[in-house]
């Protein structure tokens, strides 16, 4: 390939203490493609943006020459955003601490656009060509449902595994891996729902492709967390200095550990644990907000945390996490039951939450109340989920 003279500005992307553009000089040669990344959304091959990781910075504000590209920061006006360019931040969704606060607040934006897609444009082909595969090892309704719904609503089409652990090469005793590797060569993006907890991260480990955690054993679910976080802001209006239950089995239950983490994420939070005594918040959890310097505590007591609280977040007793042991389950199962009493003490603009499937321990009653949200939060679940594929697959 002959080479060709390049003289344009980049943004910086990345932490800097400044707004910066990056003026280069250089020449386009053959190996040029190992130290900058072509756009997907450039057309003009002088379009290029920079692999941040491989120039080297200084703190005078100029970049070193390497590999015959001479560079130089410029001040700009503009301040940076964590919107600029068109590449999203992560390459999968595993966990929750993949997400901090800027990042959240441009996920919700996002998620604000996709209502409208549903809403008023049906026919939306922003994800017209792409595959998703979901892989799903435990059953589903919600989760499966919703991102094969936000998929085909951005115009994408589904592969779908039900049950893969019985009805799929696993029960023949393929690794995880090998079927990862088999299914990416079928489709762009793998939704996994796994029985074991760290298995999304082995699936994000073996995949050249996006993959998004949809809950792995008692691990987390980082996409359930994510809409619980948009439904908080939008059902209480805010996040920073609220006051939330999280009740019933915190032990088992991965969607109150990921919704624990988003929320260390926000300012004088404070969180209260209420759960029967074999199903207790791990250590780990309670540790880290620890660290975080938010204000957490354990109660015994249903009705006084609900009178405090902006938002009680309701879980089932996981019945398929005791295994034998039936006799830990009954001890712990109907010992604390959100229902007309509880809703009596709890304030006027305070909310139920739960993130389904629920037995009793939320009484039907309650359905009534304008404070139950548990189903407005089921369908913020597609919203969420359109804006994380819509990211993932095409960027900002």
């Amino acid at each position: 390939m002959a080479s060709s003279s390049l003289f344009s500005t980049y943004p910086l992307q990345g932490s800097v203490s400044a707004p910066k553009t990056i003026k280069c000089y250089g020449e386009f040669l053959p190996y040029f493609s190992s130290h900058f990344a072509q756009s997907p959304a450039s057309t003009p091959r002088s379009r290029v943006s920079f692999n941040v990781k491989s120039i080297n910075w200084e703190q005078s504000g100029r970049l070193l020459p390497r590999n015959r590209f001479q560079c130089q920061a410029l001040d700009v006006d503009s301040k940076p955003s964590i919107l600029d360019g068109n590449k999203f931040q992560l390459d999968d969704v595993i966990e929750a601490q993949q997400f901090d606060r800027d990042i959240l607040s441009a996920i919700f934006e996002v998620t604000r656009e996709m209502e409208k897609i549903e809403k008023n444009s049906p026919g939306s082909q922003i994800l017209k060509g792409f595959l998703m595969a979901t892989l799903f090892y435990e059953p589903s309704t919600r989760t499966r449902l919703s991102f094969e719904s936000a998929m085909k609503r951005l115009g994408g089409e589904v592969l779908t595994t039900e049950n893969a652990r019985e009805f799929s090469s696993a029960a023949k005793g393929e690794t995880l891996e090998d079927t990862i590797r088999t299914v990416e060569g079928y489709s762009d993006i793998i939704v996994m729902r796994h029985f074991e907890s760290g298995a999304a991260r082995r699936a994000a480990a073996t995949a050249s492709i996006p993959v998004i955690n949809a809950g792995d054993g008692p691990g987390q679910h980082p996409t359930q967390a994510l809409l619980d976080v948009y439904t908080i802001e939008r059902e209480v209006g805010k996040l920073d200095g609220i006051k939330v239950g999280l009740v019933g089995d915190l032990a088992n239950g991965r969607t109150v550990r990921s919704l624990a983490y988003l929320l260390s994420r926000y300012h004088d939070v404070k969180i209260y644990f209420v759960s029967p005594e074999v199903v207790k918040m791990k250590d780990d959890i309670k540790d880290f907000l620890t660290s975080k310097g938010v204000e957490w505590e354990e109660s015994d007591d249903l009705m006084e945390v609900a009178s405090k609280c902006d938002v009680v977040y309701q879980t089932r007793i996981q019945r398929e996490r005791f295994g034998e042991r039936s006799d830990l389950y009954e001890e712990a199962r109907g010992k604390y039951i959100v229902d007309g009493a509880i809703m009596g003490v709890m304030q006027k603009h305070a909310v139920v939450m739960h993130p389904l499937p629920r037995l009793d321990e939320i009484t039907v009653d309650v359905d009534a109340d304008p404070r139950a949200a548990y189903f407005r939060q089921a369908k913020n679940g597609l919203y969420i989920r359109m804006a994380l594929l819509k990211l993932l697959l095409v960027g900002w």
